[in-house]
């Protein structure tokens, strides 16, 4: 191992030790499973959007859209970025406040614990339900953040993978398990400041090596097809093939996924003073655009670096490495770049990460208050609580480990799949329980069931079939649950009177 693979390292374990340390920080201020699952309902309104941001982006956004800029050009990049940045700030408008007043309205400190008390579900199966959703599309989730954590020192370093999957586990499993919610939500945000800070230093050396931003612009408008939003660019045949209406309706099809992120839907709750909501939004729909647009930039700022064999010409595969091959550049330019270098590798840690925790916390809360203490009606004081809470965690993340143990596992095919998921089986329940009077338990059980039904379906059964059928799996499963919800609503009985006046009374707050 190299001096300047040495001094990344120890900057790399330097910040894990920080996250682990943070966890220790608020240890002490869970004393209710309310608090560690919810922070006691906390978090400032910076906070709660960067930590919320962070969560949401993960690796994705140091990896994912660089390599997809560097490989294939703007189409399919611009319109993904274009879906997530309308998907966050309409989530933000529409969800945040009034999932905010109706949670504490009726006492509910997760997402399976608000359906059921919105709609009066006795039986708690509305509950049993989402929590077993959450469960069976967070763990191979959390799971594809644990394999991008080894993957990532396996590469740089030459570490073995599992040893390096497993410190990083571990690591993420004590600041959570130490320190709840709240020290996730904290250390998200500390994470969202390294992943600025490492986007806009690859970004401004980038340039510079590539001969300023002129060059890089120059560099691209010479591949055909390159800057099209309906061509799609190939580095591999230096040609560019069709992006067609269905290819940009799929890609943009992302952004509803947000409605139904459980760790995303959990900051909304958890944020003190819900009159701050609009602060948050402004701050992390600004923060999601343009760290997506700096990422693209970075894509296309390093095949101009690529081209003048500054770094190695990258395959499709590859591509998504493009961040890690500019500070392996830069780390060959002394001490204080190489502190540097480890910075910016630390933010592709951090996207991962702060990923990773919430999922963990999200699931914990799903199968310890979900389905043990309320389905099943397991009865513990707060302390023994608090107990079963972290040990779910950690079989939770253990499973997690099981799952991530091979190392040639697709990190996104996994994040895509699970992310739809949760889009279309909480997403259009999600909606119509806040704003629609009508719906009833029926409905909202009838659209969760459909939704992650036909995100199977979709994706194993018809979706091979390609031409029109070729559409992102959330797109028609998320149309299916919405209509279930609605016609089945209408199709039962209507909510009873109690049910009807707490919405008119959430409904009616200003």
């Amino acid at each position: 191992m190299s001096a300047a693979q040495i001094g990344m390292l120890v900057t790399m374990l330097v910040y894990l030790l920080g996250m682990i340390l943070t966890g220790f920080m608020f240890k002490d201020t869970n004393k209710t499973v309310g608090d560690f699952y919810l922070g006691g309902r906390k978090l400032g309104p910076l906070v709660t959007a960067m930590s919320a941001e962070a969560s949401d982006m993960s690796s994705y956004l140091l990896m994912g859209l660089p390599g997809l800029a560097y490989f294939s050009g703007m189409a399919e990049v611009s319109w993904t970025i274009l879906g997530l940045s309308l998907g966050t700030y309409f989530n933000w408008l529409i969800t945040a406040k009034r999932l905010r007043r109706y949670t504490e309205k009726i006492n509910a400190i997760t997402v399976p614990s608000f359906f059921s008390k919105r709609y009066d579900d006795k039986k708690n199966f509305l509950m049993c339900i989402a929590a077993v959703e959450i469960v069976l599309f967070f763990i191979p989730y959390t799971a594809s953040g644990f394999a991008a954590c080894g993957k990532l020192f396996s590469s740089l370093f030459n570490v073995n993978y599992y040893l390096a999957m497993l410190i990083s586990a571990l690591v993420i499993i004590a600041y959570t398990s130490l320190g709840g919610f709240l020290a996730a939500s904290t250390t998200d945000f500390i994470q969202s400041i390294i992943m600025t800070i490492a986007l806009v230093t690859i970004l401004i050396f980038g340039v510079n090596v590539a001969g300023g931003m002129d060059q890089v612009l120059a560099n691209a408008k010479t591949m055909s097809g390159y800057f099209s939003l309906n061509r799609s660019y190939n580095i591999a045949t230096a040609s560019s093939s069709s992006f067609d209406v269905i290819a940009i309706i799929s890609t943009m099809a992302w952004g509803l996924g947000y409605f139904g992120m459980p760790h995303i839907l959990l900051r909304f709750m958890a944020i003190e003073d819900d009159r701050k909501l609009s602060i948050s939004r402004r701050v992390a729909s600004i923060w999601a655009f343009l760290s997506m647009l700096i990422s693209l930039l970075i894509g296309m700022v390093g095949l101009k670096m690529s081209h003048i064999g500054a770094i190695p010409s990258l395959d499709e595969s590859a591509s998504e490495t493009v961040i890690i091959e500019i500070s392996k550049l830069l780390s060959n330019h002394g001490f204080l770049a190489v502190i540097v270098a480890g910075v910016v590798l630390s933010g592709i840690l951090a996207s991962t990460m702060s990923t990773a925790d919430s999922q963990l916390l999200a699931a914990s809360s799903s199968i310890s208050s979900d389905i043990l203490s309320h389905t099943f009606g397991i009865k513990l004081d707060d302390k023994k609580q608090m107990l079963v809470s972290r040990l779910v965690l950690l079989v939770i993340a253990v499973l997690g480990v099981f799952l991530a143990w091979n190392p040639n596992s697709s990190v996104f095919g996994i994040v895509s799949f699970a992310w739809a998921g949760f889009g279309a089986s909480f997403g259009p329940a999600m909606i119509l329980a806040l704003y629609w009077k009508r719906s009833n338990k029926f409905g909202a059980l009838a659209g969760m069931v459909s939704g992650g039904i036909m995100i199977f379906v979709w994706k194993f059964l018809v979706r091979s079939l390609g031409g029109a059928w070729d559409i992102y799996e959330l797109l028609p499963a998320f149309i299916v649950a919405l209509l279930f919800d609605i016609v089945v609503s209408l199709l039962t009985e209507a909510p009873e009177k109690d049910v009807t006046e707490k919405f008119e009374e959430v409904a009616s707050m200003k």
